[in-house]
């Protein structure tokens, strides 16, 4: 691109965060972290927020730090976000959840022909729907949690089973079915959504319905999963067709599960960098989590997760975030910062598999 002096060697960067999820508030604490942690020797910075609304606007950076919750200021209206856009050399969309994270924005950026951070259109519609990425896993031989998918129309509740038949129900009969199927403890989820928004875990019939029918505020598409006691640990990877992984994290969830106010809200949440485990159980998560990444056509970056089950030790994937939380203290960069990959050098690397 023709650029002028001083910026000719920069790489025009734009960084876009906020959207229109239920994790906003989140992706304005990881944009912000990377704009402020840009080196800006090598890049020329253009922060794009998009309001919860959808609206665009032109962000002017502050060094302010946010934490979730807080309003971005200092913002300003943009009218023409695709010409915008393809002006530059690289886009950066640092957006988690619905519209950011599930391939409707990796398919503007496709428009425009300008190399973005990341996912493509596919591996991040795929990563963002729980019961397609189950599909995927176990197309590929990974152990998961038992599970059920159902849809709700009308007031209606679909039952569709492992062959794809459909059984429609009403809520009665559909707990009936998972209650046959699953045992207690569950999990309902939102088959879209994200930071474990919409989530419940489940002991009984009566917590069974409620959760199910306040899943389908957040999604029409559900999943209910078995319980499984174990530890929750995390996996970072990066690359495109070589693929590192990092070393293994473990949550420490001050709450019954990890939820959006233990991640966010809850300072007794905590992670252990690395885990203590033995090198056998870290060696093959890592290998799972470059299989799963690979398996939903990754790109760039992404977070796997996983339990280890009590008393077996058995590998159980439960998700992939295409694109994780990136605040200095976010589990992905923490991860690659414990060998020995700092947060800016991590930044680079990850612009550098865009562009390649």
């Amino acid at each position: 691109m023709g650029k002028k002096g001083e910026n000719m060697n920069k790489i025009k960067l734009a960084i876009v965060f906020g959207g229109m999820s239920t994790e906003h508030d989140v992706s304005i604490v990881s944009g912000t972290s990377i704009i402020n942690n840009l080196n800006k020797e090598k890049y020329e910075i253009y922060p794009i927020y998009i309001g919860k609304t959808g609206y665009w606007y032109t962000y002017m950076p502050t060094r302010r730090v946010y934490k979730v919750g807080d309003s971005i200021d200092n913002i300003s209206s943009l009218s023409n976000p695709i010409q915008y856009l393809s002006q530059m050399d690289c886009i950066f969309p640092v957006l988690h959840g619905l519209y950011g994270e599930d391939g409707s924005i990796q398919g503007l950026f496709e428009l425009t022909k300008v190399p973005y951070v990341g996912c493509k259109v596919l591996s991040s519609s795929i990563s963002m729907d729980k019961v397609y990425t189950k599909i995927i896993f176990e197309k590929a031989g990974l152990d998961q949690a038992k599970y059920i998918y159902i849809r709700e129309n009308s007031g209606k509740y679909i039952y569709v089973d492992e062959n794809f038949n459909e059984i429609i129900c009403t809520l009665e009969q559909v707990t009936e079915i998972i209650e046959e199927k699953l045992e207690y403890p569950m999990f309902i989820k939102p088959s879209n959504s994200g930071s474990s928004v919409g989530i419940n875990k489940v002991n009984n019939t009566k917590g069974l319905k409620e959760a199910v029918i306040y899943a389908t505020k957040f999604d029409k598409k559900i999943l209910i999963e078995e319980g499984i006691n174990g530890r929750e640990v995390e996996c970072a990877v990066l690359g495109n067709e070589e693929v590192q992984a990092s070393c293994i994290g473990e949550v420490l969830s001050a709450e019954e599960f990890y939820s959006f106010d233990s991640k966010y809200n809850n300072n007794e949440s905590k992670t252990q960098i690395p885990a203590n485990l033995p090198t056998q159980i870290s060696e093959e998560i890592k290998s799972k989590a470059i299989k799963a990444f690979k398996a939903v056509d990754g790109r760039g970056l992404s977070r796997v997760d996983f339990f280890i089950e009590q008393g077996t030790n058995r590998i159980i994937i439960n998700e992939i975030n295409t694109l994780p939380g990136f605040t200095t203290i976010s589990m992905y960069p923490k991860l690659f910062e414990a060998i020995g990959i700092n947060y800016d050098q991590l930044l680079d690397k990850i612009i550098e598999l865009a562009i390649k």
